[in-house]
């Protein structure tokens, strides 16, 4: 998948997570610091129910079905493998706990928001 495939498929991804009311949209570009994946897209939601809408609507709104799905039975976090672009949708309460977006805090970080706009740089948490 080339650069811009990578970023137009995290860009659908953070969208389809916004139509479900995903809360904190981040994709974060990690093409410097691993060869695992592109991007990480991270979001969350206050219910398991919400979760797995997001994972749902990511799902069926994505051109290629992930190559890789885990966590789709307990909904606390799951994880979509589009190999280039990895989403993790986590319920609150994991997302705080396992902190993915501290962890890659040396790699640039973009909020995806419902009007497009992109905020650059890290993210204050």
């Amino acid at each position: 998948m080339s650069q811009e495939e990578s970023d137009q498929l995290t860009s659908l991804i953070g969208k389809l997570a916004l139509s479900k009311k995903a809360e904190k949209v981040i994709s974060i570009d990690v093409r410097e610091l691993t060869s695992i994946t592109d991007f990480f897209l991270i979001c969350s939601a206050n219910t398991e129910i919400q979760v797995k809408s997001i994972a749902d609507a990511i799902r069926r709104g994505t051109p290629h079905k992930p190559w890789r799905l885990e966590g789709y039975e307990n909904q606390q976090w799951i994880l979509l493998d589009y190999v280039d672009v990895i989403a993790h949708i986590f319920k609150t309460n994991e997302r705080n706990y396992y902190n993915l977006d501290k962890l890659w805090a040396d790699a640039p970080s973009y909020e995806i928001v419902d009007d497009d706009k992109k905020i650059s740089d890290s993210i204050p948490t």
